[in-house]
C-alpha cells in the first residue's frame, strides 16, 4: 500500500492544506485530486451525458416490453432484465464514478464497499443475461420445432432469477473480506479502493470474462453455420428437401437477425471489458479505485450504454414503441389494441 505522510511545516508555509480531503486528519489523508477546470468540466460534460444516456435508453427498453403484453416473449423478457441492470449501471454507478473522479471520498468505508458489491452484481448480471440471450437465440434459429416447448416465459422467468441470485451470492463471496474488514485497502481517508487478490482475480476472470465469451462465441458460431446453410438452401431452391432431410425448420428472418447481433455483442465485450482484465491477466493483483482507474472502469461499464442499441435498436417493435412513447400516445386508453394493430401483419 502507498504509505501517505504530510509535512505540516509545509502546509503551513504554502496553504496546501486545502489539498487535503480531510485537513485535520494531516498524517493520514489523501490530497484532493487536480485538475485544469476546463478539463474537469470537459470530463464531467462527457461523463454526464454517457450517464443520462444510458439511462433513457435502457428506461425506454424497460418501458415498452412492461407496457405492451404483446411484447411478453421470452426473449424480450431477456431483454428486460438486461436493460434492468443496465439501467442499475447508469442511474446508481456512473453517477458516483462522476463525483469521486475529482473529488474525495466522503461517504465512508462501508459505503464504500457497498458501492463495489453492487457494481459487481449489476455488471456479472448483464454478463449473465447476455449468456442467456445467447442461449435463447441459440435454440430458435438450430432448433426452432422444440424452442416453442423448451423456451417458455416460466422458464425465462426463472432463469433471470436464478441469475440474479447467483451474482449477489458471487458478489459478496468475491468481496467478502472486504465485507467483513471496509476500507481494507485504502491507503489513506478520502480513498475508496477494493483490492482483488490474483486467486480472486483469476476466478472473476473465469466466470465474469473468458467463460461467457467462450459460450457466446460457441453459440454463436453454430448460428452462424446453421444460418448459412439455411440460405444457401434458400438461394438453391431445394428449401423444402433440405428441411425433410436435416429435420429443422428455416429460421424467420427476424430471429436470424437478432443472431447476428451477437456478433457485435462479443466485439463490444472484449473491448470494453479487456482494459479492466488485463492486470488479472498479466497475474497481478486487481486493485479497483474508480478515481485512478477511471477510464478501465468506464469503458466497462459504457457497454450497459451499447447494449440497448446493439439489443433494442435491431428490433422493429423498439423504433415503434418509441415513436408510441415520444408522441404520447402511450397515455391513450386504447394504446394497447393501437399497437396490437400497428405491429400485427
Amino acid at each position: 500500500m502507498q504509505e501517505v505522510g504530510v509535512d505540516w511545516k509545509n502546509f503551513e508555509s504554502t496553504g496546501d492544506v486545502s489539498e487535503l480531503c480531510f485537513p485535520h486528519l494531516l498524517n493520514t489523508s489523501c490530497r484532493r485530486p487536480i485538475r485544469p477546470r476546463h478539463e474537469a468540466m470537459t470530463i464531467y460534460i462527457l461523463l454526464s451525458s454517457i450517464s443520462l444516456l444510458t439511462v433513457a435508453l435502457n428506461l425506454l427498453v424497460i418501458i415498452s416490453i412492461s407496457h405492451y403484453r404483446q411484447l411478453h416473449t421470452p426473449t424480450n423478457l431477456l431483454l428486460l432484465s438486461l436493460a434492468v441492470s443496465d439501467l442499475l449501471v447508469g442511474l446508481l454507478l456512473m453517477p458516483v464514478e462522476i463525483i469521486y473522479i475529482e473529488a474525495c471520498w466522503f461517504l465512508g468505508d462501508l459505503l464504500c464497499t457497498l458501492y463495489y458489491v453492487v457494481d459487481f452484481i449489476v455488471t456479472s448480471s448483464s454478463v449473465g443475461n447476455m449468456v442467456l440471450i445467447s442461449i435463447d437465440r441459440y435454440v430458435a434459429i438450430c432448433d426452432p420445432l422444440c424452442y416453442p416447448t423448451k423456451v417458455t416465459q416460466k422458464r425465462v422467468k426463472i432463469c433471470v432469477r436464478l441469475c440474479w441470485i447467483c451474482s449477489v451470492f458471487y458478489s459478496c463471496l468475491l468481496l467478502h473480506d472486504h465485507l467483513g474488514q471496509p476500507g481494507r485497502s485504502n491507503s489513506c481517508y478520502g480513498e475508496c479502493v477494493v483490492v482483488i487478490n490474483s486467486i480472486a482475480g483469476a476466478v472473476d476472470l473465469v466466470f465474469t470474462f473468458i467463460l461467457p465469451i467462450t459460450v457466446i462465441i460457441v453459440l454463436y458460431m453454430r448460428v452462424f453455420v446453421v444460418a448459412v446453410s439455411q440460405a444457401r438452401a434458400m438461394r438453391s431452391h431445394i428449401v423444402s428437401v433440405t428441411l425433410q432431410r436435416s429435420g429443422t425448420v428455416t429460421a424467420k428472418k427476424s430471429e436470424l437477425k437478432a443472431a447476428r447481433t451477437l456478433g457485435i455483442v462479443v466485439a463490444v465485450f472484449l473491448i470494453c471489458f479487456s482494459p479492466y482484465y488485463i492486470p488479472t491477466l498479466a497475474g497481478q493483483e486487481t486493485s479497483i479505485d474508480a478515481s485512478s482507474a477511471a477510464v478501465e472502469i468506464w469503458l466497462a461499464h459504457f457497454s450497459s450504454c451499447l447494449n440497448p442499441v446493439i439489443y433494442a435498436f435491431f428490433y422493429p417493435w423498439f423504433r415503434k414503441a418509441i415513436k408510441h412513447i415520444f408522441t404520447l400516445k402511450i397515455l391513450q386508453p386504447d394504446s394497447l389494441p393501437h399497437y396490437y394493430k400497428i405491429f400485427t401483419p
